[in-house]
């Protein structure tokens, strides 16, 4: 289970406070690619939150909703989005790194220590810490995990409304089988991501 162990090593080098930053979204043929960032502070994290963060992938939707608003209520975060055409413009990862500068932009207060899941760290305006499967590992993470995952559901089901073809309120975007026929019948939205191979496939024939 995550903890602060990463965080409580930055805060004694002075390094406070520290956020968490992870990103939902990099795998799916539609839809944005999203960052979230969470500052926790481990004195007043209530035990019930505490308890709760973990990698948003091992979390139900249900219990992933109540946290983000657990996290809302006891906890500073940030959100950042890279949209289809920044994704097509300069790749999937490039993309995530802008999402996610933008997550840590977006929060109130400066952070003094980024603690980033995965091997690879974004341009940030404090000092970082990669930390490969940190969403298990950081409660910060988990935190961000959480913001970023939750965030682009929402992002998902808004545009399922307006094509409802695709099980995007369902699939997130991913290429489900439920997915793939609804781009054999309806073919493709603004909303894919044309650099994609499936999708790029699809517009060639």
């Amino acid at each position: 289970m995550p903890d602060f162990l990463f965080e409580y090593e930055a805060i004694a080098e002075g390094l406070s406070p520290v956020c968490g930053v992870d990103e939902a979204g990099r795998g799916p043929w539609a839809g944005p690619v999203v960052a979230g960032a969470a500052m926790l502070d481990p004195e007043t994290l209530p035990d019930s939150l505490r308890a709760g963060l973990d990698d948003s992938k091992k979390l139900k939707a249900g219990r992933r909703e109540i946290l983000f608003d657990l996290l809302a209520q006891h906890a500073i975060t940030g959100l950042g989005i890279a949209t289809i055409e920044e994704i097509d413009r300069l790749n999937i990862l490039q993309a995530t790194m802008l999402a996610m500068s933008r997550a840590v932009a977006d929060l109130k207060v400066k952070p003094g220590m980024a603690l980033v899941d995965g091997n690879r760290l974004p341009d940030l305006p404090c000092p970082a810490l990669s930390i490969v499967k940190g969403d298990g590992r950081s409660l910060s993470i988990a935190g961000a995990s959480i913001v970023a995952k939750v965030s682009r559901d929402k992002i998902m089901t808004k545009l399922a409304e307006k094509y409802p073809g695709y099980g995007w309120e369902h699939n997130a975007g991913y290429g489900t089988k439920k997915h793939q026929q609804g781009l054999a019948e309806f073919g493709v939205t603004e909303h894919h991501r044309r650099s994609f191979a499936p999708i790029a496939k699809l517009l060639e024939s």
